[in-house]
């Protein structure tokens, strides 16, 4: 129940954040928080701690924690790299994989199904964290799987808001769909560019990103 409670404060802040009600510099007060939430201040300072491991905020000395400000062009370098990242894991995870890593993969790929189906965006984000870390296993590189996984988690407000984008959980989940394709025949270059083109953001797609920011931002004024 605890954790819970701490994973829908840490979600209600984040989208805070991310669409601009809570701007850059804006001083994150436990006392207030856990009166506005109607909690205590045990289960906001966890949220908090949460939010300061992914970069949305930064706990300062005398001062609490602070939200921080991600330039557009950050976010675009940030996901750059995770999308090369991601390619990395998928070639090596196509080639180092085992057949029980493989069943992993086509359980983790078949569990997002029904969230995608009825666009629930909640569960098919958790599903496609497993997903995803089913790749970064197979991968068998512990240090590349530790990096990309603390770079997803900086992203992961980002990422969320994405697929609240009409029809991207449905794109997602095809996407998905083609790289266990493509894993599972052996085929490393192919399995590498269909993890890179699904994890990078760019044309239409970061548009419609910025366009959901910039729409929830003023559904909030």
């Amino acid at each position: 129940m605890a954790e819970r409670i701490v994973d829908q404060l840490r979600k209600a802040l984040e989208d805070e954040i991310v669409t601009g009600r809570l701007a850059p510099g804006t001083r994150l007060d436990e006392v207030s928080l856990a009166k506005r939430f109607e909690v205590s201040r045990t289960p906001i300072r966890e949220a908090l701690h949460q939010l300061s491991t992914s970069g949305l905020i930064e706990i300062r000395p005398r001062r609490g924690a602070i939200v921080t400000e991600v330039t557009t062009e950050t976010l675009v370098e940030m996901f750059e790299t995770m999308a090369e990242m991601e390619a990395i894991c998928g070639r090596l995870a196509t080639r180092r994989m085992s057949d029980d890593e493989r069943r992993d993969l086509l359980n983790a790929h078949e569990a997002c199904r029904l969230p995608a189906e009825t666009e629930d965006v909640d569960v098919y984000y958790e599903k496609n964290v497993l997903f995803h870390r089913a790749i970064y296993l197979g991968s068998h590189n512990r240090f590349l799987a530790n990096e990309v996984r603390q770079l997803r988690r900086r992203l992961q407000a980002y990422r969320r808001l994405q697929l609240r984008v009409r029809g991207r959980i449905g794109s997602s989940f095809a996407e998905h769909e083609t790289i266990v394709e493509v894993i599972m025949a052996g085929d490393e270059e192919r399995a590498a560019e269909s993890l890179r083109a699904h994890i990078m953001i760019q044309g239409e797609r970061f548009n419609d990103l910025l366009m959901s920011l910039s729409f929830l931002r003023s559904a909030g004024d």
